[in-house]
Formats: structure tokens, C-alpha cells, sequence
């Protein structure tokens, strides 16, 4: 397999159609940034944007800033951007809370339109907050709720009667594999299933139609390529068509029909704002409408053109320049079936992600033995793909992994 030179990869660049976007981030010299599918990186007008809301909209409006400022819209108006990208329409799009909290107001609510059904259905592996949500609903529901999680080809077998929701997450957070929601979201249907989407890598990496799919709920986090930062708040969408009967378990007071009422008794709202729970974290929403402005300049047939090409050349490069040295992709081959990173197997996997780390090159390592390579079209060159690879087989050819400080297991991988 001929792998391009670097001279061929710097000509991809140069007539990049999203080349301006890279200027827009934060990244310094010789960084090698390949895991903003976990962490996006800073947009240059996240901090300007963040002193003004901290030192004039707070320091200065205090108070009267929830409406000078329009603190209280932010999470319906960021949530009508983020729809955009999403194949929703405004409404149907909320920005509130963490995608975990926000999973468990959409499986409860998908529960309260099945209340004759008692599985919620999902796929073994899938990411632990998903699974971990359904069991504590399960728990919770003293019985009445069971959870089975199933191989992943053998999901749309289980499909029955008795199932009430089917959680999935469009890209696999591990292996990259990436589902057809059209086709998966139909087969639930006929069967009377609802669904919930997990789209924490979708959202900003791939095109996504919710309402062309006809999904009933879906969420998804801010930080990853939505370039919203470190915690940064997540999104929940829920169907126009589901919004008047669909109530969450979690009632907060944002979700009232009239929070300033005070009322005691709790009244949903009328739409997507009945998904909001407390008081919205304003600072985060501030530093998240940054990435989704950014992000909503880019076309995203550009942006999935892009990110396969970059996949394309990850592999090439992997298959001709580390062949024999104990990676295996788990990651589909087959760019159509690949969401926006590639995944590697390795029995010294851990080692050579933290030996990369001090080379510069940052991915990272998901257990047991995956080292995963995000692709960030805004941000990431198609030299970029052939530089990362050559530090990897350098790393494997000179064993730098090696080394007793590698393997010491950090807090966060």
C-alpha cells in the first residue's frame, strides 16, 4: 500500500476547504492533539467571551443579568444551535445539566410513554454512564424496571413486546463503530420501542438527522466535539411530537411552567423547557455557545468529508509504517461504518499512549488495551496523520514505552 508523502499530505492541506478554522483554537507549536473526541480544544474567543460574562455580565449586571443578559434564554437559545447541527428543529433541543443526568430524564420519560413495558434494552460495552443509569433506574424502580444488555449484533433480535426503550450510542466511544439510526430507529418502531440516542461522539463529528431518522430522545455531551470545555454542559433532545406527554422524573424548578410562580406544586412546561432541572451553570453555557458558534460555520458534509479522509490516512500509514508491531484496528475499516476516530488494540497499549503523551502526540487509552486517535477536522492536518503514526512506530521500534513511569496507572487515561 503506497501511504502519501508528507509533501502529498501538505498539499491535502493547503486546499483544505476548513484550513481557516485551526487559527480559531488555541493549540501550541508542535502539538499533536488527537483527542478532541474526549476533550475538544480551547476556542481563541472562549476566554474573551468568558472574562466578559464574569467580570461585565456578573461583576457589573449582577442580578439583572439573568435578563439584560439573557442568562435564562441560554439554554433553549444554545439548544436551538445546537439543533442545527443535530437535523432538529428549534424546540426540540435543550442545554441543561450532564449527559448522565440528562440520560436518566430521557429513559424515565421514555418510560412514562410505556408504562405496559418493562425493558430498557441496550448493548454490552456500551459507555459505563449508560449502563450504569439503567441500572439505577432498574434499582430505583423496586423491581418493575429491568435492564438487559445484549451483544451488539444481537440488539434488534431482542426487540419485543416487553421492551419499553433501547438506548444506544451512535459512535462506540471505544471502537468507533457507527450505527445506522435511520434503519436501527425504524426497527424499534415496528416493534413499539422508543428510542434514546447517546450522540456524545456524533454531535459536531458527524451528520446527524434526528427528525429524518424519527427519533424520540437523544443526548449528548459539550466538551468533546462541541468544543464547549471540561464539563462543559450537555444536551437533551426530545421529539416535538413526544414533548406533551412525555414527563421526567427529575422536576426541577427551571422545568416548571413558571419557575418565578412558586408555586408548591409542580407543573411541567409546555415544551423542551420541562427537561431543564436547576438553576443553568452560566459560565459553562457561555464557554459552550463559543464552540457551537464556531462549530456552526462548518459545513458538515465538509466536516465528515474531511474526518474520513483523515481515518483513511491514519490507517494507511498504521497498515505500511507499524505492520508486525502488535496493533490490531478495532476500529471498522470501512470509513462508512466509522465515526470520527480510530481505535487500536496493543497489549502494551497504556505504555505507549503515555510515551506518546511526552512525545507530544495525545490520544488516549481506554482498558483494557485501546489506544484511541481522535479526528477534530477544524482543528487537525492531514500531516498531522502521518507525523502521529511516525512517533508511534518510533516509540515501538526504540521499545521507549519501556519504562517503569509508564505503567503506573493514572487518575484520568
Amino acid at each position: 500500500m503506497t501511504v502519501p508523502t508528507r509533501d502529498a499530505a501538505a498539499a491535502l492541506d493547503a486546499a483544505d476547504p476548513l484550513r481557516r478554522f485551526r487559527d480559531a483554537f488555541a493549540l501550541r507549536e508542535g502539538l499533536l492533539y488527537l483527542d478532541g473526541n474526549s476533550l475538544g480544544a480551547l476556542p481563541r474567543a472562549t476566554a474573551a467571551r468568558i472574562a466578559d460574562t464574569v467580570t461585565r455580565e456578573w461583576g457589573e449586571g449582577l442580578i439583572t443579568s439573568w435578563v439584560d443578559a439573557d442568562w435564562v434564554g441560554a439554554p433553549r437559545r444554545i439548544g436551538d444551535k445546537i439543533a442545527r447541527l443535530l437535523g432538529a428543529t428549534p424546540g426540540e433541543v435543550i442545554v441543561a445539566d450532564s449527559t448522565s443526568v440528562n440520560l436518566f430524564k430521557a429513559l424515565t420519560a421514555a418510560l412514562s410513554l410505556r408504562p405496559g413495558r418493562s425493558v430498557i434494552l441496550s448493548e454490552r460495552g456500551n459507555f459505563p454512564t449508560d449502563l450504569y443509569m439503567m441500572q439505577g433506574i432498574a434499582a430505583f424502580s423496586g423491581g418493575r424496571i429491568r435492564v438487559e444488555a445484549v451483544d451488539a449484533d444481537a440488539v434488534l433480535d431482542r426487540l419485543g413486546d416487553d421492551v419499553a426503550v433501547l438506548l444506544l450510542t451512535q459512535v462506540h466511544y471505544k471502537s468507533g463503530r457507527m450505527r445506522d439510526m435511520a434503519a436501527v430507529t425504524r426497527r424499534a418502531h415496528e416493534r413499539g420501542v422508543l428510542t434514546v440516542w447517546d450522540l456524545s461522539h456524533s454531535a459536531g463529528a458527524v451528520p446527524v438527522d434526528l427528525n429524518g431518522a424519527g427519533a424520540d430522545f437523544a443526548v449528548g455531551c459539550g466538551y468533546k466535539f462541541l468544543n464547549g470545555g471540561p464539563g462543559a454542559p450537555a444536551f437533551v433532545y426530545v421529539a416535538a411530537r413526544h414533548q406533551g406527554a412525555a414527563v421526567p422524573v427529575l422536576s426541577g424548578w427551571f422545568g416548571h411552567a413558571a419557575p418565578f410562580a412558586f408555586e408548591d406544586d409542580y407543573r411541567p412546561a409546555a415544551g423542551i423547557e420541562r427537561f431543564l432541572c436547576g438553576t443553568p451553570p452560566v459560565l459553562g453555557l457561555a464557554a459552550l455557545e463559543c464552540g457551537v458558534d464556531l462549530m456552526a460555520q462548518a459545513d458538515m458534509g465538509e466536516v465528515r468529508a474531511k474526518s474520513v479522509a483523515l481515518g483513511e490516512l491514519f490507517v494507511q500509514a498504521m497498515d505500511a509504517r507499524c505492520a508486525g508491531m502488535g496493533f490490531t484496528l478495532v476500529s471498522p475499516r470501512d470509513a462508512r461504518s466509522r465515526g470520527s476516530h480510530v481505535s487500536y488494540a496493543h497489549a502494551h497499549g497504556y505504555e505507549i499512549m503515555q510515551a506518546a503523551k511526552a512525545r507530544g502526540l495525545i490520544g488516549d487509552f481506554r482498558a483494557p488495551d485501546i489506544l484511541r486517535f481522535g479526528l477534530t477536522p477544524l482543528y487537525l492536518r492531514h500531516v498531522d496523520m502521518l507525523d502521529a503514526v511516525e512517533v508511534i512506530r518510533d516509540i515501538c521500534v526504540t521499545r521507549a514505552w519501556d519504562r517503569p513511569e509508564y505503567r503506573e496507572r493514572a487518575a484520568v487515561t
